[in-house]
């Protein structure tokens, strides 16, 4: 029983990762193209770091 912890990335690092301004990020959430946070609240939200890497994998294939 190995398993991988997903860790939660906060909105700065998202954001570093993918190359996105935080404008079209959320745009992009409300859009439906780019995964909600896993976690959120009125001061913190979090993506799993599972989410991100399958949303930058999802852009590779579009191209």
């Amino acid at each position: 029983m190995n398993k991988e912890i997903d860790r939660l990335l906060r909105l700065k690092e998202v954001l570093h990762i993918t190359g996105r301004s935080r404008t079209s990020w959320y745009k992009q959430i409300q859009e439906g193209k780019a995964p909600a946070p896993a976690v959120s609240c009125h001061r913190f939200a979090a993506w799993k770091e599972s989410d991100i890497k399958a949303y930058i994998e999802a852009l590779c294939v579009q191209k």
